[in-house]
């Protein structure tokens, strides 16, 4: 073997040791610097040298003596300094914004009901005459970028208009473009009952679809729009008084008024020249007296009233 082999092997027992070569230090050892000298201690007696030494050291970041679990006992929701979660403040928009209740822009006379995160306004150049839109008070570009409170209030407005429109004989058609728009505007058109059964309404959409190339997808039941989407993806999608959804993903050359046009065909309300919203302009003493007379008879049913 070699002299390294063997001195590397070379071992001592302890029992035959000096003993002052047991608590012999190296010579580049230094005072620990989390405890007291040898001075300090010796003024405080022996009892208080004793409990000091008997104590363990504290680490430098955080003390172990401390209970650990899987979270550190500062963090988290259930930690002594946890801070109440605050609700997320709507994105602001980039430049005027016509449907942000706040903003000077709004035509606050078509305004027929306004609940805590959301609100109903009659459509400007409706189809008909209680066609309103449900808008989110705050800047929402679209269904699946509202928050989680906004959303239910949403879904508590549609219960409601439901509600409203049955009791006058009419089905609800919700529809939303997520395309060349910044702030969600949920359409809400009311279609007579003795027009149309719901399955006609759906058909006509899905045909006028096909002849202008877009594909329609229906939604899988109890599925909803987040779970399909992602924000800022541009899409289309209606909603029947039934439930049932229908979707598509624009990719690009949408037509705007695609939605109103199927429910002014032939095949529903038969009004095809108020397709087009900017011809179905009234003035604004028109428009305050349609927006007095939904709101009057919208009241029995608007939550926002009965808190």
């Amino acid at each position: 073997r070699r002299s390294s082999d063997l001195y590397a092997f070379s071992i001592v027992p302890m029992n035959s040791m000096d003993p002052a070569e047991l608590v012999k230090q190296p010579l580049d050892v230094t005072e620990n610097p989390f405890r007291k000298t040898g001075k300090e201690a010796a003024n405080k007696g022996r009892h208080a040298r004793q409990s000091e030494e008997d104590e363990a050291a504290p680490q430098f970041f955080f003390d172990l003596r401390k209970p650990q679990g899987k979270k550190r006992p500062y963090g988290g929701k259930d930690g002594p300094y946890s801070q109440p979660k605050q609700p997320r403040k709507p994105p602001q928009p980039t430049g005027p914004c016509w449907f942000c209740l706040a903003s000077p822009e709004v035509e606050k006379h078509l305004v027929a009901s306004i609940g805590s995160h959301c609100y109903v306004a009659l459509a400007k150049g409706g189809l008909i005459s209680d066609h309103v839109l449900l808008l989110p008070i705050g800047h929402y570009q679209s269904v699946v970028d509202l928050a989680s409170e906004v959303l239910e209030e949403v879904d508590q407005y549609k219960t409601a208009l439901k509600k409203f429109f049955k009791s006058k004989g009419k089905r609800c058609v919700l529809f939303e473009r997520n395309y060349r728009s910044q702030h969600l505007q949920l359409q809400v058109v009311p279609v007579p009952s003795n027009c149309c059964t719901t399955e006609e309404i759906k058909e006509a959409f899905i045909i006028q679809a096909q002849e202008q190339q877009i594909e329609l997808l229906e939604i899988p039941e109890h599925s909803d729009i987040k779970q399909i989407v992602q924000p800022g993806t541009p899409y289309f999608y209606v909603e029947l008084d039934n439930g049932e959804k229908l979707f598509h993903r624009i990719k690009k050359n949408f037509p705007l008024q695609f939605g109103r046009e199927v429910l002014a065909s032939e095949a529903i309300l038969n009004i095809p020249t108020r397709a087009d919203w900017r011809e179905c302009k009234s003035t604004k003493d028109e428009e305050e007296t349609l927006a007095k007379a939904f709101r009057e008879s919208f009241e029995p049913f608007d939550f926002s009233l009965m808190d």
